[in-house]
């Protein structure tokens, strides 16, 4: 008897597992908050005796080394990654037995990061899956330069070869468990999927039906920009990562959101983007608890800088927290909960700007002189974008505001939640703008022409 249970981590497209037997289970890549993993061995009534590392992240924080702690489990950290604290170091062929019968089988994949490893999971002699962390995902790999520059060439071609170990060495049976390609910047392609396998990956996967230059041209020719908080993860998970800290922030009156304001801290709406257009406190933004919160706060906000969060209530300022002490951003200066009316002066008045549609920026683009600010990454706009718009990526806005040309901004995403981050940028810099809160595949069909990079 075995299991596998899938842990997602939807907000950084990552998953975690456990695995184990009748008595004991593996838990592999664990998030920081170790609370749902601790949930998941109770559900099944097992003890966690093994912690697993595929490598050292570069998108998150993990909790590993805090879950082996409280549990006493065995923590195995690839040998080639150069950690602070204590751990078993494992090499590439180490076998671990987890449960009668049940096995992990180190399997040296460097590519992703130079120590890569994955881990297959044995029964009788008998690889049932494959972790496979950063190497091979479904229908990609994990990108190679998110190490060193320099290394990148080198690792793109490790990966490759990492890829064809595994195709060679694992049953086509064998299900593939990764840990990126979920919406995961770690990830060099698009995934295309949920569940595969070892021979599903062999006929369809870019690394397995390329030859090695094609496959490597292509895939750095592909790379685009990674999050700017990448930078922290890596030395936090070497140094090993403190115990997270859940409780619920200092409550923040008016009075001192307006003070946080005033001295150049960032404050974060949380709501989502109908609710924020319709009246905030000026000059906060808006970044959506149920969208890609860590992510993007975490790549767009000066490191360390104090961010404090309002939130519609207490259980969306709890889901917040946890997302971004993922990424590191570990205790909110202050929180509030509730209207944005009680978050302003007395006196004050509220924010706000419209939404719309892009055939409502086609019908005011007729008769009107405005911008159209497209926020989307550069292969997104690759494909197609709408004449004479202005192209500043999302994560690069704040940088670059005063790169928005004069008059009323029309700002637009591939679907609005990127466009309302960018419209709250804009807003609080003093802008006139109007969030486009619509799919761009209706931007044709509204008659708004089109052009191809």
């Amino acid at each position: 008897m075995f299991f596998i249970d899938t842990i997602e981590i939807a907000g950084l497209g990552n998953r975690s597992y456990l695995a184990g037997g009748e008595h004991t289970a593996v838990v592999i890549d664990p998030p920081r908050d170790i609370d749902r993993m601790l949930a998941a061995a109770a559900r099944r009534g097992v003890r966690i005796s093994h912690v697993v590392e595929t490598h050292i992240h570069n998108d998150y924080v993990t909790g590993g080394l805090e879950l082996a702690r409280l549990t006493g489990a065995a923590y195995l950290v690839p040998a080639g990654a150069a950690v602070s604290y204590q751990r078993i170091p494992v090499h590439d062929g180490d076998r671990t037995l987890i449960d009668t019968d049940l096995a992990l089988r180190a399997l040296a994949t460097p590519g992703h990061t130079p120590h890569h490893t994955a881990y297959a999971l044995e029964q009788h002699g008998t690889v049932l899956a494959v972790f496979t962390g950063g190497s091979l995902l479904i229908g990609t790999v994990g990108r190679p330069d998110l190490v060193e520059p320099r290394l990148t060439e080198e690792l793109a071609r490790a990966q490759y070869a990492s890829a064809h170990r595994l195709a060679a060495e694992l049953p086509d049976a064998a299900t593939v468990l990764p840990t990126h390609g979920f919406g995961s910047f770690c990830s060099a392609g698009q995934s295309a999927g949920t569940e595969t396998t070892i021979g599903k990956e062999r006929a369809s996967n870019e690394a397995l039906t390329q030859d090695v230059d094609t496959f490597v041209s292509r895939l750095l020719a592909g790379l685009e920009d990674f999050p700017a908080y990448y930078a922290h993860m890596g030395p936090a998970n070497t140094a090993g990562p403190a115990p997270v800290d859940l409780t619920a922030p200092a409550v923040a009156d008016a009075a001192e959101i307006a003070a946080r304001l005033a001295a150049g801290e960032w404050v974060v709406d949380l709501r989502n983007r109908i609710a924020f257009a319709e009246g905030h406190v000026a000059g906060t933004y808006n970044f959506e608890a149920d969208g890609q919160l860590a992510t993007y706060l975490a790549w767009l906000i000066p490191w360390g800088k104090p961010v404090t969060l309002l939130a519609a209530s207490a259980e969306q300022l709890a889901h917040a927290q946890r997302e971004l002490v993922r990424v590191g951003i570990d205790r909110p200066a202050a929180a509030a909960t509730g209207e944005p009316t009680a978050w302003t002066l007395p006196g004050t008045h509220l924010a706000a700007f419209p939404r719309a549609t892009f055939a409502d920026l086609a019908e005011c683009r007729r008769g009107q002189d405005l911008v159209v600010l497209d926020v989307r990454r550069a292969s997104e706009r690759a494909a197609g974008f709408i004449q004479g718009s202005v192209h500043i990526p999302l994560h690069t806005l704040h940088r670059r505001l005063h790169d928005v040309p004069p008059g009323v901004v029309w700002v637009h995403c591939a679907g609005g939640m990127r466009a309302a981050i960018a419209a709250s940028l804009l807003d609080a810099a003093g802008r006139d703008v109007v969030a486009v809160d619509d799919s761009f595949t209706a931007a044709e069909p509204a008659g708004l022409p089109l052009c191809a990079a």
